[in-house]
């Protein structure tokens, strides 16, 4: 009998992953048959549909597609090179800003494919996660256009997260959440794993892609709104656009899943979580500060900090959340600006351009 229970939930996780053997005699999926994680429906059914929401979001990034060599880098090569073009504080945050993304779009597509879409049993989710599997792909795609444009050494760039203490900290960080997922014996279905892929889309959607890479996009933004790697600023311009869309989703999953399992979102859950967004701030200040130690026309660390702060808070309020520090006020509200990308000429006025076919977004 134990052989047979044990067998029972073997060809259960299996089927969870849409891998397993095919049931002959099985019912039609029902909607509420659906569930975010643990489902016994059959993944491999997109209809019916159960969270639309996510069908949306798909929709949503499809008619937001890009490419980066879309983008003329003609004016941020000649900059570059200019002896006097840019200064060496701005140089160093360039170097380190590409340092930091040139890498962790690859950690977060990692992170996609090796964990969190085995574990996510609905198909509509899966169906945006490959879509932003492909996104991270163009991401990692935009760093080396970047780098082969810009003649920059691609050992120093691509190693930064191993090299770099302030970036390899927090690329240690996320990984340390995603390592059990990855592990071919993980099965959710119990409080502790649940809570474990909880903790992984907490990690990667809130605070990495949610909080740590808005630095980097008000630093680079920064920048193009002087008229300075203005084609560079442009491809963040859109790679911020996709992130918006990638946080947005996140949170939706986190949500349902609470909705779903609320016996996993306790005090004590609910705390943990938010010493993860406290850590995740933490954390990026010192990047900031390692990143501008001296600061630079209409930027510096402190405001990277009170930004990040503003940021934190805000993603809590998206969790349900109290509030992690004081009120602050957001330092940089032409960040929105940069979302708005509705305009028969691009926020910069590079180029004319306009790449979203549908799909509207708000900034977060």
């Amino acid at each position: 009998m134990l052989d047979f229970i044990e067998r029972t939930d073997s060809a259960t996780a299996e089927s969870a992953t849409g891998l397993g053997q095919i049931d002959r005699t099985g019912g039609r999926v029902a909607v509420d048959e659906k569930r975010m994680i643990n489902a016994r429906a059959d993944v491999n059914q997109l209809l019916p549909m159960k969270y639309r929401w996510a069908w949306e979001k798909y929709l949503a990034a499809c008619n937001n597609h890009w490419m980066p060599t879309e983008v003329s880098m003609q004016a941020d090569i000649a900059l570059w090179k200019s002896a006097d073009g840019l200064t060496d504080d701005e140089r160093r945050m360039i170097k380190r800003n590409l340092g930091f993304f040139a890498a962790s779009e690859s950690l977060v597509a990692n992170n996609i494919v090796l964990a969190i879409y085995r574990h996510l049993t609905n198909p509509e989710c899966r169906q945006y996660l490959l879509r932003q599997s492909f996104e991270e792909a163009i991401h990692t795609h935009t760093f080396q256009y970047i780098v082969e444009s810009l003649g920059l050494n691609e050992g120093e760039l691509f190693n930064m997260y191993r090299e770099v203490p302030s970036i390899t900290d927090k690329a240690a960080w996320a990984l340390a959440y995603t390592q059990s997922l990855e592990d071919p014996a993980f099965r959710t279905g119990t409080e502790e794993t649940d809570r474990a892929l909880l903790r992984d889309l907490v990690a990667f959607y809130v605070v990495f892609e949610g909080m740590w890479f808005y630095t980097g996009f008000a630093q680079i933004l920064s920048l193009g709104r002087r008229g300075k790697m203005v084609g560079i600023a442009e491809q963040y311009q859109y790679i911020l656009r996709d992130e918006s869309l990638h946080l947005n989703f996140g949170v939706d999953v986190i949500n349902q899943i609470k909705v779903e399992n609320p016996h996993l979102w306790t005090d004590a859950f609910q705390e943990e979580v938010r010493g993860m967004i406290r850590g995740g701030a933490e954390l990026e200040a010192a990047y900031g500060r390692d990143t501008m130690p001296r600061g630079m026309l209409g930027l510096n660390s402190g405001q990277c900090e009170s930004y990040m702060r503003f940021i934190a808070n805000r993603r809590c309020a998206q969790l349900g959340l109290e509030a992690v520090f004081a009120p602050t006020e957001n330092p940089f509200p032409w960040m929105s600006e940069a979302m708005d990308l509705g305009k028969e000429k691009n926020f910069f006025e590079t180029r004319v351009i306009e790449y979203q076919n549908g799909g509207a977004l708000s900034w977060d």
